[in-house]
């Protein structure tokens, strides 16, 4: 489990208001009215950064159900121990996505065969480990997740898991302070 705390100061200081009107205004759109993450405003005071970071992005409308994208994301952020990106999304999206306190749970401290997975869920969550873990799915794993998965669905999973790797190394590696709102890992 992660060690950050509220109080951390991670190791590139973010941003502070007031922030330049075009920052303002990215973080309005990003966040809808919240304050803007560490996270970001880390990034945000490094323009290359920032746009690489930004254009990365697949919190847009895609092809996945948000209930199996926040489930990607879950499990990736679960599986590189980013406490924080994780907590961040469990917070935003669990409800919304209709994650129950279990399938939460099951993100950190289950597998693939967990119960309370469907069976598509159980193909996204074999994917998410194997790209973990060997960074290639088997002919078995892509035939799990074509199954229950068109082509464009299959790239959004394997971009997710990508993305947040990326995402869980930069809230690792500059040790971000956990958000206070943020759920925490279950024990």
């Amino acid at each position: 489990m992660s060690s950050a705390t509220s109080e951390a100061m991670p190791r590139i200081a973010p941003l502070t208001p007031p922030y330049p009107p075009e920052i303002q205004a990215q973080f309005d759109r990003i966040m809808r009215g919240a304050p803007p993450l560490v996270l970001f405003r880390v990034m945000a005071g490094h323009a290359r950064a920032w746009d690489k970071f930004r254009a990365g992005g697949l919190l847009d409308p895609g092809p996945l159900s948000l209930r199996d994208r926040e489930i990607v994301i879950d499990r990736t952020c679960a599986l590189n121990r980013c406490e924080y990106e994780w907590g961040v999304h469990v917070a935003i999206f669990a409800g919304p996505a209709k994650l129950t306190e279990e399938e939460v749970r099951a993100t950190v401290l289950g597998n693939a065969t967990s119960a309370c997975w469907s069976p598509g869920e159980q193909a996204l969550i074999a994917a998410a480990d194997a790209l973990h873990t060997r960074a290639t799915l088997s002919d078995e794993e892509f035939a799990a997740l074509a199954a229950h998965y068109d082509e464009a669905q299959v790239l959004e999973i394997m971009l997710l898991c990508g993305f947040y790797r990326t995402v869980s190394y930069l809230a690792n590696g500059l040790r971000l302070p956990l958000e206070e709102t943020a759920a925490r890992f279950p024990a």
